[in-house]
C-alpha cells in the first residue's frame, strides 16, 4: 500500500513575480524622470541666484569706485563677492564654478576680455557662465534680467549672438537658435 501525502507549499508563481518586477520597473523609471526634472529646476534656480548675488555684491563693493579696476574671478572669490559654494581654490588658484559645473568668469571690461571688443571701459564688468547645457542656456537667455545696468548679453561664441539690453530678454525662438550644439556659454555685461 502506498501512502500519498499532499504537499502544501505556499509561495508565488513565476508569473506573479514577473508582474511585481514590471510594476517596480515602471515606478522606478517614473521616479528617476521626476528626480531628474527636479534637479534640473533646482540647478537652474541656483544658477539664477548665483548670478543675482554676484551682481549685487559687485555693485555694492564698487559703489563708491569710479571703475571696476581690479575686478576678476580671483578677487570676486577672495573678497566674498561670489557666493561661497561657487568658490574653488585659494590665492592665485581661485576659480568660480556655477550650479551646472562650468566655470564662471568675472572681470572688468578690457580689450580681449569676456565683454567683447566694443566694451573696453573699466566702467563696465562682465559675468560669463560656461557649459550650461542647451536647456539651461535657453532658460537663462530668456530670463528677464531687467534693464538696470545691463548693457548687453552674448550667447555662445558667435559674433551675431550679441544682443543689447533693448533686445532682451531673448525670444524662445532666438534662444533655441543660439543655445545649441555646445554654444551654451552666456556673458552678461553691466555698467
Amino acid at each position: 500500500m502506498t501512502i500519498l501525502s499532499k504537499n502544501n507549499q505556499s509561495g508565488r508563481s513565476m508569473v506573479e513575480m514577473l508582474g511585481v518586477l514590471a510594476i517596480i520597473g515602471v515606478l522606478s523609471v517614473g521616479g528617476i524622470s521626476g528626480y531628474s526634472k527636479a534637479m534640473a529646476k533646482f540647478k537652474l534656480t541656483k544658477a539664477q541666484d548665483q548670478i543675482t548675488m554676484l551682481l549685487m555684491n559687485i555693485r555694492t563693493a564698487y559703489a563708491t569706485s569710479p571703475s571696476y579696476d581690479g575686478l576678476n574671478s580671483k578677487t570676486a572669490g577672495e573678497f566674498n563677492l561670489a557666493p561661497g559654494e561657487m568658490v574653488s581654490g585659494s590665492g592665485s588658484n581661485t576659480k568660480l564654478y556655477g550650479a551646472f559645473g562650468g566655470e564662471v568668469k568675472v572681470e572688468a571690461c578690457k580689450s580681449g576680455g569676456i565683454c567683447g571688443t566694443d566694451t573696453t571701459s573699466n566702467t563696465y564688468f562682465g559675468i560669463k557662465m560656461e557649459k550650461l547645457g542647451d536647456e539651461a542656456c535657453r532658460s537663462l537667455a530668456t530670463s528677464d534680467w531687467g534693464a538696470d545696468g545691463l548693457v548687453k548679453m552674448k550667447v555662445g561664441t558667435s559674433d551675431n549672438s550679441e544682443k543689447t539690453a533693448e533686445n532682451l530678454p531673448l525670444s524662445l525662438q532666438d534662444a533655441a537658435t543660439l543655445c545649441k550644439d555646445g554654444s551654451t556659454d552666456i556673458t552678461w555685461v553691466y555698467y
